[in-house]
């Protein structure tokens, strides 16, 4: 491959070795390089260079059991941990801070239900919300322990079932079949930066970007949203999308047979929610899924209302 790299005998996970440290090879001298990650033994890799030019690497590849290895660490309470940071610069300061305050204002009151919490959960409510930092379902809508089954993704979507697995669909799989919650609420919100990577894609992209390869789940919302407001700012086409693929979404949850039967059977509500964290606003609406609605549709909006 011209002017290429290639490896192989590849290995998660590598980091070469700084030259002349502590456990280098003593061949580092002699065109090696050296990786080095826990015990493991070195394995030899070939890379081929530009074009037809080779040399040999030999590489430390992470153990399989390194993780075990860290684990037993943790659970050794004789085990001395490795303090770098200076207690100047570590953010967990403020964290304990706020954590010791959580255990005498709330755990510590009201500790008979952290302790029915500690042997079962039985949520309501099903939440999936997006991983922005200014979007926290429990702060904004003062969820409790127990109370929501919550997963975040980029851009709050909800695969289709055809899809295959994914932290979404498991999540719902456990949230609907085992905890047998009554509600899942879908929640979106503005200046959303995994629609705006949505809206941003070309119509016949390739990407190797995990981020377009997640949020082009969402394409219908946005093919719609360029039919309905094409003509708007990049902004408001954004705004636009932000609410179509929370419908989507919808749409995409009664893929799945065993949320389809339960609707059907009215002991499952969907629904969507948008909040707007410019004038902290939040819209909710339900989805409708019936035959025989008007127009011949199988989707309508009920109790839709905004709280501002």
């Amino acid at each position: 491959m011209a002017n290429g790299l290639l490896l192989r005998a590849a290995s998660p996970g590598l980091r070469p070795a700084v030259a002349g440290a502590a456990g280098s090879s003593a061949d580092s001298g002699r065109g090696h390089g050296v990786v080095t990650i826990g015990d493991s033994r070195p394995r030899v890799g070939a890379l081929r260079v530009g074009g037809s030019s080779r040399r040999e690497f030999s590489f430390i590849t992470t153990a399989a059991k390194d993780h075990s290895v860290l684990t037993r660490q943790l659970l050794d309470s004789r085990h001395d941990t490795v303090d770098e940071v200076g207690t100047e610069h570590d953010p967990f300061i403020e964290l304990k801070a706020r954590f010791m305050d959580f255990k005498q204002r709330n755990y510590v009151e009201k500790i008979s239900n952290y302790q029915s919490l500690a042997q079962q959960q039985t949520p309501k409510f099903m939440v999936i919300a997006c991983a922005d930092s200014r979007v926290c379902p429990t702060s904004i809508l003062g969820f409790q322990p127990g109370e929501a089954f919550t997963v975040r993704n980029v851009a709050n979507l909800v695969p289709p079932y055809e899809h295959g697995g994914s932290e979404t669909s498991a999540a719902l799989e456990f949230a609907v079949n085992t905890l047998q919650v009554e509600n899942v609420l879908v929640v979106g919100h503005s200046r959303c930066g995994g629609i705006q990577a949505l809206m941003s894609m070309k119509d016949d992209s390739t990407s190797g970007s995990f981020i377009k390869n997640w949020v082009s789940i969402g394409k219908s919302a946005r093919l719609s949203t360029k039919a309905a407001a094409g003509n708007l700012s990049f902004e408001m086409q954004c705004t636009h999308c932000e609410k179509e693929s929370i419908n989507s979404s919808l749409l995409n949850l009664l893929t799945y047979p065993w949320i389809e039967k339960r609707v059907n059977e009215g002991t499952l509500n969907l629904h969507g929610g948008y909040y707007n964290f410019v004038d902290c606003t939040f819209e909710k609406w339900t989805l409708v899924y019936r035959e025989g609605l008007k127009g011949g549709s199988k989707y309508a909006i009920k109790n839709r209302s905004s709280w501002s």
